[in-house]
């Protein structure tokens, strides 16, 4: 249950640094730090779907 959580944080801060280096305002790092939380939400999900399918 924890690797789509890390996921989720881990690329909303990902996100936002990326944007803050591109020189990007409030709304850029909101955006940004949004996009990347999804993206390593499901892939923190495949992950946690693999690992509790390998388990049976």
């Amino acid at each position: 249950m924890i690797y789509p959580l890390a996921g989720l944080l881990f690329g909303a801060v990902l996100g936002a640094v990326r944007a803050k280096m591109r020189g990007g305002k409030l709304f850029d790092l909101l955006q940004w730090a949004a996009a990347f939380a999804i993206i390593f939400g499901l892939v923190g999900l495949f992950i946690l779907i693999f690992i509790e399918r390998s388990y049976v």
